[in-house]
């Protein structure tokens, strides 16, 4: 089996990327990224990634004349690319039927809760205010909907002694570097299959 391509679309510091690109360089991941695309030209996610020697681009929202122009330009990009995995990093945007379509469960996010709770942005504040016990994370293919789709994996975190949502951040954060890698390598690995709502991992 050849090398999974791979796309990641980062808006931030890109460390879920760097964790990713560490197994990669490791032989835990049989892939390689071909292209990092982000919609802020000062992402820290390109240094790291330009650092790396990996192809870069950004896709302005200001230099597209409508969202769906836009959508239309990422799409575009991403595809020729030659990308089988489109892999969300932190980006902050929310992607369109245009852009889902061309990659039909081909998409994968990391959302810093334990879904369905707490979907949307703020998560782990969202945990702290329902006063839940424990929180965590979720590896899910991406659909029309806010972190909706398909749950692939899940680590749970102890919310124990967080004082406030960047410190159960932090605590989570541990844990994405984790299995956001490992997810990727079992679907690098032909062993991910999605039957309706639910992921099969061989």
């Amino acid at each position: 089996m050849g090398k999974l391509k791979i796309a990641v679309l980062a808006s931030g510091r890109g460390s879920n990327l760097q964790a990713i690109m560490d197994a990669i360089a490791a032989d835990k991941i049989n892939g390689e990224i071909v292209l990092i695309l982000s919609d802020k030209a000062d992402a820290l996610a390109l240094q790291k990634g330009k650092d790396a020697g990996i192809t870069c681009d950004v896709i302005l929202p200001s230099a597209c004349g409508s969202r769906d122009d836009y959508d239309k330009a990422l799409t575009e990009r991403v595809a020729s690319s030659g990308a089988q995995l489109v892999v969300l990093a932190g980006f902050m945007r929310l992607l369109s039927p245009v852009f889902l379509q061309r990659f039909p469960n081909q998409v994968v996010n990391i959302h810093p809760a334990l879904l369905p709770s707490f979907p949307g942005l703020h998560a782990q504040q969202q945990a702290l205010d329902y006063g839940v016990k424990v929180s965590g994370c979720t590896v899910h293919f991406v659909d029309m909907g806010v972190d909706s789709g398909p749950i692939i994996a899940q680590t749970p975190v102890f919310v124990d002694d967080a004082k406030n949502a960047d410190e159960l951040a932090a605590k989570i954060l541990v844990e994405e570097h984790k299995l956001y890698p490992q997810v990727i390598a079992m679907i690098a690995d032909g062993r991910v299959k999605v039957c309706g709502r639910t992921v099969i991992i061989k």
